[in-house]
């Protein structure tokens, strides 16, 4: 796939500044960083992302784009990495991420987190009429899990984020190297 045809779809800030909906913010989003595909840039954009894609479980395309604004990195990319929790990642995501901050914390109550779980699931199946019965029991789970799954999260949004920031650079700088060779290369045929 050659560049211009990935670079056809992306939008640019002029498109976003003409845009009705998002005039009001084209102060923000005109800034020259926040659209070069240079490698500190895309880099940057793929950590803010993949951080806020894992840590907030809501609007994640909004704070992903919030938190390029306020970095100053690649808008498009950071908006686009939010999308590691999708629905198919989120499940085992949220149970390794549990099961990391239970490993962290040190409480042994894995099964007790899990009965209080199945207990509450078949709560919710057996007394389907009753929903401030089940938000109740959604509270009190959420917060019998809590901190072992938002300590799991943020241990895996930072490695996640560290490592998706150096993997860019290498591939970048490999890619760059390579590029050199194939240049010196055609330099010494001629």
């Amino acid at each position: 796939m050659r560049r211009s045809r990935f670079f056809k779809h992306i939008p640019t800030s002029e498109s976003i500044q003409q845009n009705r909906f998002l005039k009001p913010f084209s102060r923000y989003l005109h800034h020259h960083f926040l659209w070069q595909f240079n490698r500190r840039s895309v880099a940057g954009g793929l950590a803010v992302g993949l951080l806020v894609g894992i840590l907030i479980p809501f609007a994640q395309i909004l704070f992903g784009t919030i938190g390029a604004i306020l970095t100053r990195v690649n808008l498009p990319i950071a908006a686009f990495a939010t999308f590691v929790t999708n629905p198919f990642t989120v499940p085992p995501l949220y149970y390794a991420a549990y099961r990391l901050g239970n490993f962290v914390i040190g409480s042994d109550e894995v099964a007790a987190g899990a009965s209080l779980g199945r207990g509450m699931f078949d709560k919710v199946v057996n007394e389907q009429g009753e929903v401030s019965h089940w938000h109740d029991k959604l509270i009190a789970w959420i917060q019998t899990v809590g901190p072992e799954l938002m300590t799991g999260l943020a241990i895996i949004a930072v490695v996640s984020a560290l490592t998706g920031y150096a993997l860019v650079n290498v591939i970048w700088h490999l890619q760059a190297r390579y590029r050199w060779h194939k240049r010196g290369s055609r330099k010494c045929a001629d």
